[in-house]
C-alpha cells in the first residue's frame, strides 16, 4: 500500500497539495504543478458531472457538462487505473480532497472525512489565520505533518514511507 499525494481544493481552486511519492516527475506529464492541479480537478469535476447524469436512479439529472448542485445526483467516490487509485471526497461546504495510491487500498471516504473533519476544519477553516476560500493553508509545515500523522494512525501511509 502506497500513498502518492494528495490535493485540498476550495471554490477557488487547489489550497493545499502534497506528494509522498511520485514515480514521474510533473515535467513528463502536466508541466507545472499548477496545470497538474487544474487537470486533477478538472477530471474530478468532470467525472462528477458525469456520473450525475448517467445516475440510472436519480429523476432530475442535470445536463451533462451543466453546473450541478454540491450532492445533487449521483456522486462518484473512487476509480483505479492501471497504475493508480484516485479516492475522491466532496464536502457539502464545497470542499474537495483527492488523494491517489496504489490500486490494491480498498475504500478510504471514512479516511478523507476524518481528514476533512479532524484537519481541514479544525486546523484550517477554524484557524484565525485562515483568510478565506483561495487562500493557501496556514502553517502548511504543520498541517502537513498531522496529515502524515492521521494517515498512518488510519493506516494508509506506511511508516516507511517519508512526510
Amino acid at each position: 500500500m502506497l500513498c502518492y499525494n494528495i490535493y485540498f481544493y476550495d471554490r477557488t481552486g487547489c489550497i493545499f497539495y502534497h506528494e509522498w511519492l511520485r514515480p514521474k516527475p510533473v515535467k513528463q506529464g502536466a508541466g507545472t504543478l499548477e496545470d497538474d492541479q487544474k487537470q486533477m480537478f478538472g477530471l474530478c469535476w468532470t467525472l462528477s458531472n458525469f456520473c450525475a447524469a448517467l445516475d440510472p436512479k436519480g429523476t432530475d439529472k442535470p445536463q451533462l457538462g451543466a453546473p450541478r448542485r454540491i450532492g445533487q445526483g449521483c456522486q462518484f467516490r473512487s476509480f483505479t487505473a492501471n497504475n493508480y487509485k484516485l479516492h475522491f471526497l466532496e464536502t457539502p461546504s464545497g470542499y474537495k480532497v483527492v488523494l491517489n495510491t496504489s490500486q490494491d487500498v480498498g475504500s478510504l471516504q471514512e479516511t478523507l472525512a476524518a481528514v476533512y473533519d479532524e484537519l481541514l476544519v479544525a486546523r484550517c477553516i477554524r484557524s484565525p489565520l485562515y483568510k478565506g476560500p483561495g487562500q493557501p493553508i496556514p502553517n502548511p509545515e504543520g498541517f502537513r505533518g498531522a496529515l502524515s500523522q492521521l494517515l498512518r494512525m488510519r493506516g494508509v501511509l506506511p511508516a516507511s514511507q517519508s512526510a
